[in-house]
């Protein structure tokens, strides 16, 4: 179902994942392990896979910052053109968790979460990893709520969360953008960009 604002002003966004002019602003990191943060890339790509923005931004290795951090990137763009935004999944930089409901209700943008591998769910590992503070990072994980899979036009299989709007629509969305293989071209040419941020800092 779609997410739906509270306040009574708020709509559910409608648009059409068929229209050349679509954007999307697409969200993927990189990181060291021996280094203490984490950097973000974040691309606007139309639908006919124009790029024409992108910003960077860090977040901490295992904190707790990433979806204010991101945030504060969508706002450094200063544009009302954005139609969707595409996250390479929602933990990331060893379980810093991003909160996609509240990007969705901070910003008014749809937001989709992609991953690509299936999971028996990482309760486990959390625990593993913090083992003195656990419980905020379990809450977060399972306020993160089921994923769905869907199967591309390439062939291939990908696991969605998604907000404000529907699962044909975010599946429609995933699928204009994705060229082979099944990652999204935002969330490909974002990966590429933080690793090469990464690669010319450590020189």
């Amino acid at each position: 179902m779609p997410f739906k604002h509270s306040d009574a002003s708020s709509r559910w966004t409608r648009f059409h994942a068929e229209k050349k002019g679509i954007r999307v602003f697409g969200i993927a990191e990189s990181f060291q392990k021996s280094c203490a943060t984490s950097t973000l890339a974040g691309i606007v790509m139309r639908r006919d896979l124009i790029i024409d923005g992108m910003v960077f931004g860090t977040v901490t290795i295992r904190g707790n910052d990433s979806t204010q951090n991101i945030l504060t990137m969508i706002r450094s763009l200063k544009r009302n053109d954005v139609n969707c935004i595409m996250l390479d999944g929602l933990i990331i930089s060893m379980y810093n968790i991003i909160h996609g409901e509240e990007i969705r209700e901070k910003t008014r943008i749809p937001v989709i979460a992609i991953t690509f591998k299936d999971s028996e769910g990482l309760e486990g590992t959390i625990r593993r990893h913090f083992p003195n503070d656990s419980k905020l990072k379990l809450e977060q994980y399972r306020n993160l709520g089921q994923r769905d899979q869907i199967l591309l036009k390439t062939g291939k299989f990908v696991f969605l969360r998604y907000w404000g709007l529907s699962s044909k629509e975010a599946s429609a969305i995933v699928n204009s953008f994705t060229l082979q293989g099944s990652i999204p071209e935002p969330i490909r040419i974002a990966k590429l960009a933080a690793r090469a941020s990464i690669r010319r800092s450590s020189q």
